[in-house]
């Protein structure tokens, strides 16, 4: 023991303060190592979190957005082709029209007198016109069937203002000469007034539609006059074999290309490729989908890229699902959906990077939280362990008790939180804040972190189901107008019990959810059974809605007794009062006098009813057609009559029925449907429909259509016998 300057050395005193201090300094030690150890433990923890919680989100929000493309894009690339495709049926119909209303005027020109007409002036352009040209050494004046055809000028100019997308409207004869109507009337005379020649029988369009013999689409090609690029729609009009003239229409397609350059943005693009397989328009500059000229253009259904290639081929013949797929070294998420009235298709592209986007921002968002989370966690556990080993040496009691206090708080509430976090599943996926986590310190802290990432990703699933529930509730509400519109028309059979003199069946089929085929049957009186089936102009929810009007507008007039031709010339004339939206419907209607078997009948544009008479076979009655109802006010219609003896049988229907078509794109036609009908000539009209939709249905096989399947049977039976 010694002393030096009052201090002692060595003995008990130095013992216990060397035995505390080396107690201190252990404990300090084991507390030191501890800590170190709980730290590494609490930054694995944090970083498995981490990886956990990106994972999770990278898989939901994947398969979310992957869901939510396929449906938009799918969805939104069918009604563009739809859109693009009503377009050019529209132009369809209308040269159907000038077909019909041609072919009725040859068949009774002893009725129509020569009408006048004019060549083109320089002063019409930019006004609507009807206008003649005619090719060298031609003179119209001595043209017999220019002069029938002329009767058709004011429906042409009709026509052509009323159709946005017509360009012009034309009927051509066989003699070199071409009745039209547009505003371009300056493109066709030289600057001094002198019309050009215009060799109308060696236009592309006049050989191949008597080389076709029915309606058809030429490709696109540049106007004679000038050079803006269409198409032409044109038909041919055969009267007792023979050629009287070409009827059609151009489109010019400045509009679609316009259309489609507009949709290019940083999202993607739409483009649209023609039955060639050729990119006929598109906003991209560079690279497979760039548009080019039809000679410096290659056939995609045959690029080497055969996923590419594979996918244009299904685009052009049915809707695709979402499809991922490289292009031009990018990564493409592609929907495409067919136009069947031009065989081409619209293509909707969308980068995947872009579409990933969503998940990289929350991702981004969610390691910026993290990690400002982990920094202050680390920064505020350095401060926390400079204290606690301050006051280590002072009171090392309180700092053992204090260590293991600070090691049940630590552990404890992270142990809890990964397990929380391990059971996280998709129908439990919400991190919320609990009694264990309020330790006022990093541990709290990180927990709410969790929790606020936890709701974020709650909400943003959240909006994704509603946007799902509410694309489901509009599919409930189409699913409630296609039963709302089954149940407005007459389908409880029996029809009439009491009426042992007939028997009658009916059914339509829409080819959307709604359509705008219909039919009706009603007694007039006790002696007079009122039967009609129509179709609307259109598809659709626009087409049911004109559908339900024009079939109250006929009933109507019906049941006041008067005759068939003036039911449709006063309903024609309703419809035309108030029809903005330039819809129309074709019409039969038949009233059958039900004591003598008289059947009188008027046609507005509709197709040719059959009959059957008794014994006989069912056979085509090519009655006279009438100007579809809601085409022009002020039309008077004719009627005609047919005589129903016991066991004949009526069968009318609309157009989709011959016009369905198989994968092939082969009509189902009238040959077909007459050899259906003939088959069972003892059916009854239930059974004889039957017949038909399963022969029909055999025929398309699965194809898609695209037009309603209504028909009607009336089998007349005999006035009833009171004896």
């Amino acid at each position: 023991m010694r002393y030096f300057h009052g201090i002692k050395f060595g003995g008990l005193q130095q013992k216990i303060f060397n035995l505390m201090l080396i107690f201190m300094i252990a404990i300090i030690g084991v507390y030191v190592a501890t800590s170190v150890v709980l730290q590494k433990k609490l930054v694995g923890i944090v970083e498995d979190t981490n990886d956990k919680q990106q994972s999770s989100i990278v898989s939901i929000s994947e398969a979310t957005m992957h869901e939510v493309l396929n449906s938009s894009m799918t969805k939104t690339t069918a009604l563009q082709a739809y859109i693009a495709d009503d377009l050019f049926n529209e132009v369809r119909s209308s040269v159907l029209t000038l077909q019909t209303y041609a072919k009725g005027i040859f068949e009774n020109k002893d009725e129509y007198k020569a009408h006048s007409f004019n060549p083109p002036v320089k002063e019409n352009d930019g006004i609507p016109s009807v206008q003649v040209q005619h090719e060298q050494g031609v003179d119209p004046t001595e043209s017999e069937a220019l002069g029938l055809v002329a009767n058709m000028s004011e429906v042409m100019l009709s026509m052509f203002v009323n159709v946005d997308s017509l360009s012009s409207c034309f009927v051509a004869t066989p003699d070199g000469c071409i009745l039209f109507v547009d505003d371009r009337s300056g493109a066709y005379v030289d600057e001094n007034g002198n019309v050009y020649d215009f060799e109308v029988r060696e236009r592309p369009w006049y050989k191949r539609a008597i080389q076709e013999g029915e309606l058809f689409f030429t490709g696109v090609e540049a106007d004679a006059f000038t050079d803006i690029l269409g198409l032409v729609c044109a038909a041919p009009v055969y009267v007792n074999g023979d050629l009287v003239a070409v009827v059609g229409a151009d489109i010019f397609l400045s509009a679609i290309s316009d259309y489609v350059k507009s949709t290019s943005n940083e999202n993607g693009f739409v483009c649209v490729i023609n039955e060639n397989g050729q990119v006929l328009f598109s906003p991209v500059s560079e690279g497979v989908f760039k548009a080019n000229r039809s000679d410096e253009s290659y056939d995609l259904t045959k690029s080497e890229n055969t996923d590419l290639a594979s996918f244009v081929t299904s685009a052009l013949s049915e809707r695709t699902a979402l499809t991922l797929l490289k292009a031009d070294g990018k990564d493409y998420y592609l929907t495409g959906a067919p136009m069947p009235t031009v065989g081409w298709a619209v293509v909707s592209a969308v980068e995947k990077d872009v579409a990933d986007l969503a998940t990289k921002t929350m991702l981004s968002s969610y390691e910026s939280i993290n990690q400002g989370a982990f920094d202050t966690y680390k920064e505020n556990a350095t401060r926390s362990s400079t204290v606690v080993l301050s006051l280590t040496a002072a009171i090392i009691v309180l700092a053992l008790v204090g260590a293991l206090f600070l090691v049940s708080r630590i552990v404890k509430p992270l142990e809890h939180m990964t397990k929380r976090i391990n059971a996280l599943t998709g129908q439990d996926n919400t991190f919320e804040m609990e009694k264990v986590y309020e330790t006022n310190d990093e541990i709290q802290m990180l927990a709410e972190s969790f929790a606020e990432l936890s709701t974020k990703t709650r909400d943003y699933i959240s909006k994704i189901t509603e946007i799902t529930a509410e694309k489901e509730r509009i599919g409930t509400e189409l699913e409630l107008a296609t039963r709302i519109q089954a149940d407005m028309l007459p389908n409880t059979y029996p029809a009439f019990p009491d009426k042992v003199e007939f028997d009658i069946y009916a059914s339509m089929d829409p080819a959307r959810e709604v359509g705008g085929d219909f039919y009706d049957y009603f007694l007039v009186d006790d002696d007079h059974l009122c039967m009609l089936i129509a179709d609307v102009s259109g598809k659709g929810i626009p087409a049911a809605l004109f559908m339900m009007a024009s079939r109250i507008i006929l009933a109507s007039n019906a049941k006041l007794g008067k005759s068939a031709a003036e039911i449709l010339s006063d309903a024609n004339d309703a419809i035309c009062q108030n029809n903005r939206e330039e819809m129309f419907v074709t019409v039969w209607l038949g009233i059958l006098e039900i004591s003598t078997g008289k059947l009188t009948c008027a046609n507005a544009g509709h197709e040719y009813p059959v009959v059957m008479h008794a014994n006989g076979k069912y056979e085509i009655v090519k009655d006279k057609h009438g100007v579809v109802i809601g085409g022009m006010s002020g039309i008077k219609y004719k009627q005609y009559e047919l005589q129903m003896e016991p066991g004949a049988k009526l069968f009318v229907y609309t157009d989709g029925v011959p016009e369905a078509s198989n994968a092939s794109k082969e009509l189902f036609g009238m040959n077909r449907l007459l050899k259906t009908l003939n088959e069972n000539t003892q059916a009854t009209p239930e059974q004889l429909l039957k017949n038909i939709r399963v022969s029909v249905d055999k025929f398309v096989d699965g194809a898609e259509q695209f037009d309603d399947l209504t028909m009607l049977s009336m089998e007349y039976k005999g006035a009833k016998n009171d004896d």
